[in-house]
């Protein structure tokens, strides 16, 4: 289902309307996040958003566990595995199916061992018996399971928090300043509209640090697409900022086909887009996080062999304030 167009828009009659059913359910999530949470034996470190949907959350938890790599530690990720349909807990196998384990953990698991689970602390034990030195975890900011050493805010600059308002009248999972009283710190993730610089200040006047930072494509990936007569599809969170991005890289993009988030790709969708591809002569392009959710199904195998994906990492205005911060807060050596 694609999210309502209102939610990133001034709160309108829309908004106002599903007020009363956003006050309870902020009312009910902010309790039960209220309750105490389990410590486990090795540092947690927590990558979440405020908002449903994309946030960069996933490349942060991957630029984490390689700084912890580099640093000699053993990182374990543990996830919920959205869209998945095994609850685990299971450590991801690389040949998983994205119908079992969902399409983060896929991308997770090919730099460091991943745990899914619904249950966080079921999960976190599997974890520690996978050798795990400490554990990212990729979402869970408004889960109260684990308690978490460091509890990292990423936010889209662009689109921030949206209209501010809690689902279902916008897109917040919990009134913001319940979610900011649990942060530790905030990363903005590209350039700040004037939303986002009003988060950074209620940020800052917790004496909280914010840390910035941007997607960049993987340059080898972009040159493999120059000269390239393009069709980019994603089914992500916000697909515009992936079609903005091949725009701003001048690659040559004749047509974009836009899904909902997390969209599990079908027959019809291979029919459409490999059609437009051989009539037009074009390339298909997508994100990485979109061929991996075609992993284990045969129906699109020819969808994902003839596609490219253009990979993209965060790159960091200041990694030493980062290490920092984990440091402190973990006790780690980094």
């Amino acid at each position: 289902m694609r999210e309502p167009a209102f939610w990133w828009r001034e709160p309108g009659l829309a908004a106002g309307l599903m007020a009363p059913l956003a006050a309870a359910y902020g009312a009910i999530a902010a309790a039960r996040l209220r309750r105490p949470g389990s410590t486990v034996r090795v540092p947690v470190i927590c990558v979440g958003n405020l908002t449903v949907g994309g946030a960069g959350k996933t490349p942060t938890a991957i630029a984490i566990a390689r700084m912890l790599l580099g640093a000699g530690l053993r990182p374990v990720f543990l996830t919920r595995g959205y869209k998945g349909r095994l609850a685990g807990p299971l450590r991801v196998a690389a040949d998983a199916a994205a119908a079992d384990v969902g399409d983060e953990p896929l991308l997770l698991a090919r730099v460091a061992p991943t745990v899914v689970a619904r249950d966080r602390l079921a999960g976190a034990e599997r974890a520690i018996a996978e050798g795990a030195g400490v554990i990212v975890m990729d979402d869970g900011l408004q889960n109260p399971t684990l308690v978490k050493s460091v509890a990292l805010v990423v936010l889209d600059g662009r689109r921030a928090a949206g209209n501010a308002r809690v689902l279902p009248a916008g897109p917040l999972r919990l009134p913001l300043d319940t979610q900011l009283d649990r942060a530790h710190a905030l990363l903005v993730i590209g350039d700040p509209s004037p939303a986002a610089l009003d988060i950074v200040a209620a940020v800052r006047a917790r004496g909280l640090p914010v840390l910035s930072g941007r997607l960049a494509p993987d340059p080898a990936a972009v040159a493999g697409l120059r000269g390239q007569r393009l069709l980019a599809y994603a089914g992500i969170a916000d697909p515009d900022k992936f079609f903005a991005m091949l725009a701003a890289l001048r690659l040559r993009v004749e047509e974009t086909v836009a899904f909902p988030d997390h969209h599990r790709y079908g027959g019809g969708d291979v029919a459409r887009l490999l059609t437009a591809a051989r009539e037009r002569s074009l390339t298909l392009v997508t994100t990485e996080k979109d061929l991996c959710r075609m992993q284990g199904d045969p129906r699109l195998d020819r969808l994902a062999g003839l596609s490219l994906a253009l990979p993209v990492g965060l790159v960091l205005d200041e990694p030493a304030a980062l290490r920092r911060l984990l440091a402190e807060r973990t006790g780690l050596r980094l």
